[in-house]
């Protein structure tokens, strides 16, 4: 029986839409360019940073970052940045009595955005208050911590094969990809991702279901 369930955020909680359309503002570039590299880098299986470094080859996104905030284009999120089945879904599974937890590879930042969203969760947290970032095992250590419950009682969910099902596996963690953003919809039918899933679902919906039964 499934007790907790943890939930990456890009692309599983929230769209990416404005990320890579700030960034492409920030680097004076079409925001169909940032989109299109997103997609190339991610077809190759390269980390989505890399994107911004094909316009810019010797940035350093960790220091751009802190410009961005330095001149007041810092990140932000708002109700419209969340899928609309984020609410419904989080709160389904609560009243099941299912630990929510929200945990991914986002910044400080983020994470007191998310919590200023008051979402039906127990807790949110982001790899840099973790200070241990996914796919690195220690990050689903922590998610074990904080499940409160054994790995095989802890379902995580997220759209990245690399960084969410394949270590979330290897941790005991139960796994549900969904077919959601550029990751979750190219690398939903590959074979090792149907392997190491236990569910693949394409709404948050599904979860609650899937946990009733």
């Amino acid at each position: 029986m499934i007790e907790t369930i943890v939930f990456d955020v890009g692309e599983t909680i929230t769209r990416d839409d404005r990320h890579w359309a700030e960034w492409a503002d920030w680097l004076g570039v079409p925001r169909h360019t940032v989109s299109a590299l997103v997609g190339a880098v991610v077809a190759e299986g390269r980390d989505n940073a890399d994107a911004l470094r094909l316009i810019r080859p010797d940035l350093d996104v960790p220091a751009e970052y802190r410009a961005r905030e330095a001149a007041g284009y810092g990140e932000h999120l708002d109700e419209t940045d969340l899928y609309d089945d984020v609410r419904p879904a989080l709160a389904s599974l609560r009243a099941l009595g299912v630990r929510v937890i929200i945990a991914g590879n986002q910044t400080a930042a983020v994470g007191d955005l998310l919590r200023a969203l008051e979402l039906p969760a127990d807790l949110v947290v982001t790899s840099a208050e973790w200070d241990v970032a996914k796919p690195h095992q220690a990050f689903f250590e922590k998610v074990l911590t904080a499940a409160q419950a054994a790995p095989e009682a802890t379902l995580y969910v997220g759209d990245h094969p690399a960084n969410d099902i394949y270590p979330a596996r290897a941790a005991g963690l139960r796994t549900a990809h969904i077919r959601r953003g550029p990751w979750g919809h190219l690398w939903a039918d590959a074979p090792d991702l149907v392997a190491a899933a236990d569910w693949r679902i394409d709404d948050l919906h599904q979860l609650a279901t899937l946990i009733a039964s």
